[in-house]
């Protein structure tokens, strides 16, 4: 991606490789220095991944467990800082493992520097895939 892409933009193209199931397309999109953040982790899950390498790591597997179909509901918020956003959004799909379905809301703050993701934390709900039956406490994908 250029510098010059607006974080919105940047986003909205990390959803699409997402969809795309191009997990290494979208950790390019990171800055070696990324941080990942997920606030509300549970015990065994991480809640801090710190470079583009453990990024990578944590993504890997990620289509194995979660098929993606849709991000129905996607709305991107501007800040006052215009390299942040603040995203509400909606994934739908299935879980691989059991074929039952993925439906989960998120809110993300996500920081861009020099068009990539410096900084994104992700308020997401674990116990919503936790119900579904499915564990990645001994998966990649946590």
């Amino acid at each position: 991606m250029v510098a010059t892409t607006s974080p919105a933009d940047l986003y909205r193209h990390s959803l699409r490789l997402l969809l795309d199931k191009d997990i290494p397309a979208w950790v390019d999109m990171w800055d070696e220095h990324g941080v990942m953040e997920f606030p509300f982790a549970p015990p065994g899950w991480p809640q801090r991944l710190e470079g583009r390498a453990a990024i990578a790591a944590y993504m890997r597997d990620y289509p194995d467990h979660i098929d993606l179909h849709d991000f129905p509901d996607v709305r991107i918020h501007r800040t006052t800082d215009p390299g942040t956003i603040v995203v509400e959004m909606r994934g739908v799909g299935r879980m691989v493992e059991t074929g039952g379905p993925f439906d989960m809301t998120y809110i993300a703050v996500v920081a861009v520097q020099d068009g990539r993701f410096a900084s994104y934390r992700d308020y997401w709900n674990p116990l919503a895939v936790q119900a579904s039956g499915l564990d990645f406490a001994g998966s990649s994908v946590r």
